[in-house]
């Protein structure tokens, strides 16, 4: 099954979570070239770059029916009402048969939810994929030699109108996941509701609660032992967690959990965060500002690594400018980036950094303002999709190199030296992978008319082929621009009257935790402070 891969296990704890966490396995989806929920036994590690592992994110498995299956190694935790027409228990393993069998032999009394249609954009998508059976099982179309599974590129034009969702269609993240999931993913939180005004996780301390209770704690630990006890070598977990709500608190417990009883495994933390806000919803704004703080100073204290994202420009109760990319036209996306990283027809990748001069490539998305003035101590930094003839200048015999970046002879040794030359004395790790990111639908179509099909730049607009993948440049970042933004978070909550906002403190917060979380904030934005370095 896994081999020797050292295999993840994904938490999306919240709803943005769930957001975020579709695009991500929609994305993963596409990478592995083939449907979600099915996997092609004779040859799916033929159809995969070498660069990829599949194992490390998704487990094998088989239906009651004997149908392989491959799906994410995946726990989502979400409230009441959140899911639509996605069952709970998922699409891959119904069987009616069983449904209809009941033991009990005495007087029954059904009570029959009615069903959610499903979102009709995702209809669409999956009407190209296959079909549910009389039987319960799904059928995935396959290429006519057999061979593998009929990739959604072939299945739809792309400029066919029925792969853009209708204006406010997608109500919940299930309303574009094409991915099918295992029963034991989805864990339906029923204390709180995620529509309406009452019942809401709004605070930290009542999802920190949550888990205190043995319901939902029985529930989480069920679900963890299911899939890391069928994982041969679990390198750890990758935790996507909302930091504006309640979920915070509750991501607060889980970490801690997983700290706890997988002692030595790495924990990847995602805090998420919508943007951009308003000043409309005064209570709401600053109940984010308390869960933002709390939750990040407890995910972190027991993760190996905490990274906030947002679309927002910061994090406190003002409202900053909102990200903006120079190729993208969104209402949402879901990584920090170079999107797309800005290559040119006929362009090498010393041409395309070189133009950069010294400024950074990328758009920072972890909710840290202006980057100016700040210092990088280490970074990570992966280029994905530019290909072997472009990834170094090409130069003809006699030809004297413009730059030094123009003189290298790999690609990895290009982008090296151009981050060393951008930042002397970082300890940079940088890695160049051939594949792109995959964009087919259901991928948000908010690109720029002037990226063709493989997004690269053209100097006008091109004929209106969608654009299928792209060149992305991502990075991770540890730098003294976290001093300030911690220092001015730990200054906002200090400057706060929590009187004023007992409601919040009601809910299993005391006084004593929030001044213990302001003197934690600046205990963390000391480690940052621009002369201290993290490394030693």
């Amino acid at each position: 099954m896994a081999g020797a891969a050292r295999e993840v296990l994904t938490l999306q704890l919240g709803h943005f979570a769930g957001f975020v966490g579709a695009h991500w396995w929609n994305q993963q989806d596409a990478a592995l070239g083939r449907l979600a929920g099915a996997k092609e036994v004779p040859g799916i590690k033929e159809l995969l770059p070498g660069e990829l592992c599949p194992d490390v994110l998704y487990r094998a498995g088989q239906t009651l029916h004997g149908q392989e299956t491959y799906t994410p190694r995946l726990i989502v935790m979400d409230l009441k009402g959140s899911l639509n027409s996605l069952k709970q228990e998922g699409g891959l393993y119904q069987d009616k048969h069983l449904d209809a069998a009941i033991a009990w032999q005495g007087k029954l009394t059904t009570h029959k939810e009615e069903l959610q249609a499903n979102n009709p954009f995702l209809q669409n998508l999956l009407s190209a994929e296959g079909v549910m059976s009389s039987d319960g099982v799904w059928r995935v179309q396959a290429f006519p030699n057999g061979k593998g599974l009929l990739p959604l590129a072939k299945a739809f034009s792309p400029t066919s109108k029925s792969l853009i969702p209708p204006e406010g269609s997608i109500k919940v993240w299930s309303d574009f996941l094409h991915v099918q999931l295992h029963p034991r993913s989805i864990c339906i939180i029923q204390k709180y509701n995620h529509d309406g005004e009452a019942g809401r996780l709004e605070g930290f301390g009542q999802g920190e609660s949550l888990l205190r209770e043995p319901t939902y704690l029985e529930e989480l630990e069920d679900r963890l032992h299911f899939y890391v006890e069928e994982c041969d070598y679990l390198q750890g977990f990758q935790v996507l967690c909302d930091l504006h709500d309640g979920f915070s608190g509750l991501g607060a417990k889980a970490t801690e959990l997983l700290q706890d009883e997988y002692a030595g495994r790495g924990i990847l933390t995602w805090g998420l965060l919508p943007g951009p806000y308003t000043l409309g919803e005064p209570q709401k704004n600053f109940y984010r500002l308390f869960n933002t703080a709390l939750g990040l100073v407890n995910i972190a204290a027991h993760s190996s690594l905490i990274c906030p994202l947002s679309l927002g420009g910061g994090l406190g109760l003002r409202p900053e400018p909102p990200v903006t990319f120079p190729h993208l036209r969104y209402d949402v996306v879901t990584a920090g980036a170079s999107i797309p990283f800005p290559v040119a027809p006929g362009h090498s990748l010393p041409d395309t950094l070189a133009q950069f001069g010294g400024t950074t490539p990328w758009t920072p998305l972890s909710a840290c303002g202006e980057q100016s003035g700040t210092r990088c101590f280490a970074q990570s930094v992966v280029l994905r999709g530019v290909d072997k003839t472009r990834q170094t200048s090409q130069l003809s015999p006699g030809t004297s190199p413009s730059s030094p970046l123009h003189a290298c002879t790999s690609g990895e040794e290009v982008l090296a030296q151009y981050l060393q030359q951008l930042q002397p004395g970082v300890l940079s790790s940088s890695q160049l992978l051939l594949s792109p990111c995959r964009v087919v639908p259901p991928y948000p179509r908010f690109f720029s008319s002037r990226l063709n099909q493989q997004g690269l730049i053209l100097d006008g607009t091109h004929n209106g082929t969608a654009v299928e993948t792209i060149p992305v440049l991502t990075t991770l970042c540890s730098s003294s621009l976290l001093h300030r933004v911690l220092s001015r978070l730990a200054g906002e909550l200090a400057n706060l009257d929590l009187r004023r906002w007992a409601s919040f403190l009601a809910a299993g917060v005391e006084q004593d935790d929030m001044e213990e979380t302001i003197q934690e904030l600046h205990n963390l934005a000391q480690c940052y402070k621009d002369g201290d370095s993290l490394i030693s």
